[in-house]
């Protein structure tokens, strides 16, 4: 026993081998569920084209109407549409979503009426509507001065356009809104204190800003409209797809005529994803770069 008083001895401590980190050898674990679900992806998708390569399709007859001069026709009319369509939606949009957010309560409910008729029913039930406008109104315009027969002036082009318009403007309104809200509002209060009006505001600094979390939607909806036009062939609208429904309905040659159809669809979509993309990196600049500082 020791003595009282006497020190005690601190505990001897054991050295610790240094391990060489560098010189190990870095095993990554397998993943068996992800490399399952890529090779029954791969089945699938090879599946699927051998059943396209031996199906009863005559690609030949596909790339020969490929580029054919009634098939390019229905590619611009469809490309021209959905581009129209866009303009209108875009401008009822933004006047629908600043209605939206009126002080004014007539403003507002005509808004918002708006919006309950065109996004309660279906785009095919608008486009008869239109196409059918001559049974409830037979002429148009001012008695007396100018009038012309409803069959006359809405022809099937003009239904597509009043119809799919009008329509996207209720989407739009909303994908409009969505982006005003996104603004913070010390963005108003700031730009009343140097004297800007609301519509100058808006124009300034309000929307530029909402403009990077408008795009992305806007995109899929300018997307969506431009398949949306093939729903005009009910009404003899000579989109794409009607075009080459008229070509089969001759040649009997339906699945060819419907890959073509298929094809320039794709390249559209393609074409205008790719746009959306700039469009999203230029109107994102200011924000990733500030995420990236942080």
């Amino acid at each position: 026993m020791a003595a009282a008083g006497s020190a005690i001895a601190p505990a001897r401590r054991e050295a610790v081998p240094v391990v060489d980190v560098s010189a190990m050898t870095v095993v990554r674990p397998r993943r068996w569920g992800r490399i399952a679900a890529v090779v029954l992806m791969l089945l699938v998708i090879a599946w699927l084209i051998k059943a396209f390569a031996e199906g009863k399709i005559a690609w030949a007859i596909t790339g020969q109407y490929m580029f054919w001069p009634t098939i390019l026709m229905g590619v611009v009319n469809t490309i021209w549409m959905s581009i129209a369509c866009m303009i209108i939606g875009i401008v009822i949009g933004v006047l629908v979503a600043v209605m939206r957010g009126s002080p004014n309560p007539v403003l507002r409910s005509v808004a918002v009426g708006y919006q309950w008729f065109f996004r309660g029913t279906p785009v095919i039930l608008q486009l008869l509507i239109w196409f059918n406008l001559a049974l409830v109104f037979p002429y148009l315009g001012i008695p007396g001065l100018f009038q012309a027969r409803t069959v006359d002036v809405i022809t099937p082009a003009m239904a597509t356009l009043l119809g799919l318009g009008l329509n996207q403007g209720a989407y739009t309104s909303e994908v409009m809104r969505a982006g005003l809200l996104s603004v913070d509002r010390g963005q108003y209060e700031a730009a009343q204190a140097i004297g800007m009006s609301y519509w100058a505001s808006l124009k300034r600094i309000i929307l530029p800003q909402a403009m990077r979390v408008v795009i992305p939607p806007l995109g899929n909806e300018f997307i969506g409209l431009v398949k949306m036009t093939s729903l005009a062939s009910i009404i003899g609208f000579a989109d794409v797809l009607r075009t080459s429904q008229d070509i089969y309905y001759v040649n009997a040659r339906v699945i060819e005529l419907l890959m073509v159809a298929a094809a320039w669809y794709l390249a559209v979509v393609t074409i205008l994803s790719l746009g959306q993309a700039r469009l999203e990196r230029r109107f994102g600049r200011g924000f990733a770069s500030g995420v990236r500082d942080r």
